[in-house]
């Protein structure tokens, strides 16, 4: 039974919490261009329109819509984070996924690992170390979103001692789905090539099986480097559109523009592994990791 001074400690700091999250700025509003609000709909808008144009080009305009698709969907993932997290937090995910991408890529391209042996053609432009500068932009383009996603089914999940853990297990099973349209898109667009190599992951023809375990390897420490970074309750809405779009869009372009219904199939299924419970939680407002003011004074009291 508590003692008349803790009760009185403990509404003190009840009240103390209560005040510091309706007067703290939520949601990024201290320091962001509110005035740009739009802008992430409009870039998110614009990558659908890049992506459904895709298919059906051919040539060098395929390539140039690759090329831009990538820049405008990197660039509407920053703008979210910026405008919602700060130019700080949205400077630290892209310096992080560009620079650990990059240095991934040129491992992979040196020595085969973790991926297996491949090489880049000349098609996607400016290299650096036999990696086209563009391809680390990609990884920061989708790591966003699945790093929101991460986020949330962890904490539907219950967190714990383990968040990071789990966080970043979630965060590397959501890019190597990705992966799993991605890699034979590309390869069939001559972007790069690999080493002949016998074992292929079943319904994913002519990408090295090896390859998904370096993907779940590699995109695992990425997550758990982007999950220091501070967590804030957000608006999800375009980057929650935008994987559900690459979800969506790559089981249609598969199965119906690339004869490649077995990768429609199996890319299908293993990202839905992760975005039918991750739309569920938004839908339900769940999984935001929002603790009350009590809880937060509770936690403060008994600390």
């Amino acid at each position: 039974m508590p003692t008349p001074c803790r009760e009185l400690a403990m509404n003190m700091t009840e009240r103390n919490v209560t005040e510091q999250i309706s007067h703290s700025p939520t949601n990024g509003q201290a320091q962001r261009p509110v005035e740009l609000w739009w802008l992430p709909a409009v870039g998110a808008a614009l990558t659908i329109f890049l992506q459904i144009m895709w298919p059906l080009a051919d040539g060098q305009q395929r390539t140039v819509l690759t090329i831009v698709t990538v820049m405008v969907f990197a660039g509407t993932s920053v703008a979210h984070a910026w405008l919602n997290f700060g130019a700080g937090w949205a400077l630290s995910y892209l310096g992080i996924t560009f620079a650990f991408a990059f240095a991934i890529e040129a491992v992979g391209t040196g020595t085969g690992f973790p991926f297996s042996p491949y090489d880049y053609t000349s098609a996607l432009g400016i290299q650096v170390l036999s990696v086209p500068l563009i391809v680390p932009l990609a990884w920061a383009m989708t790591a966003y979103p699945v790093l929101l996603l991460a986020r949330r089914l962890t904490n539907a999940l219950g967190g714990g001692h383990a968040y990071r853990i789990t966080c970043s297990a979630i965060g590397a099973l959501a890019m190597t789905a990705w992966d799993l349209f991605l890699d034979p898109q590309m390869v069939s667009a001559g972007y790069w090539i690999w080493a002949p190599n016998p074992t292929s992951l079943p319904g994913v023809p002519g990408i090295p099986a090896v390859n998904y375990l370096g993907w779940l390897g590699a995109s695992f420490v990425l997550m758990f480097l982007l999950s220091y970074l501070p967590a804030r309750n957000v608006s999800e809405v375009v980057p929650a559109t935008l994987w559900t779009w690459t979800w969506v869009g790559g089981i249609v372009s598969n199965a119906f523009f690339f004869d490649r219904p077995s990768v429609a199939f199996v890319g299908g299924v293993a990202m839905a592994v992760v975005t039918i419970p991750y739309l569920w939680l938004l839908i339900t407002g769940r999984g935001d990791g929002t603790l009350s003011a009590t809880e937060l004074s509770r936690q403060a009291a008994s600390a």
